[in-house]
């Protein structure tokens, strides 16, 4: 790998259950109307910003993959689907409102946010959920730039937890790192510069919100 590859993490526009604040996890409960309008918004955004894409990866959970088909309507193009790019593992907790687990685990959420990597729902860890993430990035990373001379623009579809442990790994930060980095707005930005074995990758964007756009647009 000769030159830099751009990594761009979008994540997913808004869904039914970031409304109703319940856990998603692996589930889905799809996008609102107002996802939707995110999606679209977030793909004039991706195209004004970077033009067209080396290569286009999405999360196979719908709510990625809908965010995703907003933008790929404008090329030739489909998503390459990868089951790493998935939310976390929370298992049990999956569809449960964020005020019934408080009650029901505070323990295990303040355990979360002293740091210490347990299995929320008897999911997977953070650091398995990184390692997992990571290395979807870093194969999609090779395969643009083996494609393309010179840097190329990975557009990556996926979700709030991924992005933050993303970014956690390109800086190399410890586990659990992700703690440093806010949880991403919907359809907001990444970007990551990935600079292949060199390992000096940098993080030049972290969740730049889209949606400011969307209610500008309402407005007219």
């Amino acid at each position: 790998m000769t030159g830099r590859v751009r990594l761009v993490l979008v994540r997913h526009g808004e869904s039914v259950w970031n409304v109703e604040e319940r856990y998603q996890g692996q589930s889905d409960s799809g996008l609102t109307a107002t996802g939707r309008e995110q999606a679209e918004v977030a793909a004039a955004a991706l195209l004004a910003r970077f033009g067209p894409p080396d290569l286009v990866v999405s999360s196979d959970l719908p709510r990625a993959r809908d965010t995703a088909n907003a933008y790929l309507r404008h090329f030739d193009l489909e998503a390459r689907l990868d089951a790493r790019l998935r939310e976390a593992d929370i298992g049990s907790w999956a569809g449960r409102p964020f005020t019934e687990i408080a009650a029901e685990y505070p323990d295990v959420l303040a355990a979360v946010g002293r740091g210490e990597d347990v299995r929320r729902g008897g999911g997977e860890t953070f650091a398995e959920l990184r390692r997992r993430v990571w290395q979807a990035l870093v194969d999609a990373a090779a395969l643009a730039a083996g494609d393309v001379a010179g840097d190329a623009t990975v557009v990556v579809f996926t979700h709030g937890g991924p992005i933050r442990v993303a970014a956690a790994a390109a800086l190399r930060l410890p586990v659990p790192g992700h703690l440093s980095f806010a949880p991403p707005v919907n359809t907001s930005l990444t970007v990551i510069g990935y600079a292949g074995e060199r390992r000096n990758h940098s993080v030049v964007e972290y969740n730049a919100p889209t949606t400011w756009a969307a209610q500008a647009a309402r407005a007219d």
